[in-house]
């Protein structure tokens, strides 16, 4: 039996074992395993995985290890530039689309309030999810790592938090969310894009009080749903202010 030095280094030490967390450990193998089958059998997910050096050399996924390799294992830098050819994942896509979770729902409202492209629905299952990320080039966000393990799971990220604001600033962090963000710009109930609409437009679907005091509003091409400045637009703008600053104007949900 043949066997192989890991060191897993960063965030990706949330999916080990403590004994192996941050140190290098030995894991034996039979035959010539590709590298991305022998980290997820560490309970890995490859989504999570940006380069992996065996024997300090770049390789893919694909490459076989062999008998006295040495094993490096990286989660996504923030602050170093890597060589496109030597990440082991596919290039980030230019804007920003996921596919959440079912348990993710209030998190698919926070991302869609940044103006994200999030879809999301809390009824369908992990065949359907993980082919929605491949065929539709969305990040997978998910609380199941088995999911996340699929072969068809190219972009994704395991969320770490249960709290739905954290796992916001969790998700902002990791894929760079600030500048590209358009707060209040899409439907936070079903992901359309908001278009503005003039009170008169929608004056016979407003309550008495929004009609008084409100005269900027937008509605939701796709579920005809209508957004104002309402009594929790504070509320919100704290939030947008505290995970990418201060947010751009636009109308809010009631």
């Amino acid at each position: 039996m043949a066997t192989a030095t890991f060191r897993f280094y960063g965030e990706l030490n949330d999916f080990l074992a403590p004994r192996r967390r941050g140190v290098p450990f030995e894991r034996r193998f039979d035959g010539r395993p590709a590298v991305k089958d022998a980290i997820e059998a560490l309970g890995v997910p490859h989504p999570e995985v940006d380069l992996v050096l065996v024997n300090s050399r770049p390789v893919p996924l694909s490459h076989r290890l062999a008998d006295g390799d040495r094993v490096s294992v990286y989660p996504a830098f923030r602050s170093i530039e890597l060589d496109p050819t030597d990440r082991v994942g596919p290039p980030p896509p230019g804007e920003p689309r996921f596919v959440l979770d079912g348990h993710l729902g209030r998190l698919a409202a926070y991302l869609r309030m940044l103006g994200f492209d999030t879809w999301y629905r809390n009824d369908v299952d992990d065949n359907l999810l993980a082919a929605i990320s491949r065929d539709e080039n969305r990040i997978l966000l998910t609380r199941d790592r088995a999911l996340l393990r699929r072969s068809a799971v190219d972009r994704g990220r395991f969320v770490r938090s249960d709290q739905p604001r954290e796992q916001l600033r969790e998700i902002v962090e990791r894929f760079g969310l600030g500048p590209p963000a358009a707060p209040f710009t899409r439907c936070i109930r079903c992901n359309g894009r908001l278009a503005p609409v003039s009170r008169e437009e929608v004056l016979d679907r407003l309550q008495p009080l929004t009609r008084r005091y409100y005269d900027l509003f937008a509605r939701c091409p796709d579920c005809d749903a209508i957004y104002w400045h309402g009594s929790h637009r504070t509320r919100m703008e704290r939030l947008v202010a505290s995970v990418i600053g201060p947010p751009t104007p636009g109308p809010r949900p009631r």
